[in-house]
């Protein structure tokens, strides 16, 4: 299945999308998956706690946040796979983030979780094919395809990697 048809996710995911390299989402997984769980995991504990500026998210607030936003976006992405039709609607990131309490964890189990997370996601994708990744819900308010959802997932990964790589390390 190719890359995803822009009218087929809203606008403001254009900037995560544009990010995966691959023509296809088992593509994506292929060029991506391992490097995007090496890095997370490799994350250095002494940044654990930090944030790059006031009222920015800690590393770990930040390993949450993409652990959280993963596990919505394949949510999203088995839902409308299956042909469920039911919208499902937004979250506020900064909600979940202010929720979390992910500065009680420690950074090693958040890493274990976003481990675990990332082999499911991985498994999920390869699981589907290409007649489900055509099927298109509606998140958010915008009609969606499983295949936008899955470059999603990788590029919302690969947008945070850029951030953490600029701004914590």
């Amino acid at each position: 299945m190719p890359r995803p048809d822009a009218s087929l996710h809203s606008p403001m995911f254009s900037k995560y999308i544009n990010l995966v390299q691959g023509d296809s989402v088992q593509e994506a997984k292929q060029n991506h998956a391992e490097e995007l769980l090496a890095f997370y995991t490799g994350m250095p504990e002494d940044k654990a706690d930090y944030a790059y500026a006031e009222g920015k998210w800690t590393i770990k607030e930040l390993l949450q946040h993409v652990i959280d936003t993963e596990r919505i976006f394949s949510y999203r992405l088995l839902r409308i796979a299956r042909k469920d039709a039911t919208p499902l609607p937004g979250f506020e990131e900064n909600d979940f983030a202010e929720n979390s309490l992910a500065n009680n964890r420690t950074l090693s189990s958040l890493k274990e979780e976003f481990a675990a997370l990332r082999t499911s996601t991985d498994l999920l994708v390869a699981s589907l094919n290409e007649q489900q990744l055509q099927f298109v819900g509606t998140s958010s308010n915008h009609a969606t395809s499983a295949n936008s959802l899955g470059f999603m997932i990788y590029g919302h990964l690969l947008h945070h990697k850029k951030i953490v790589q600029e701004r914590y390390l």
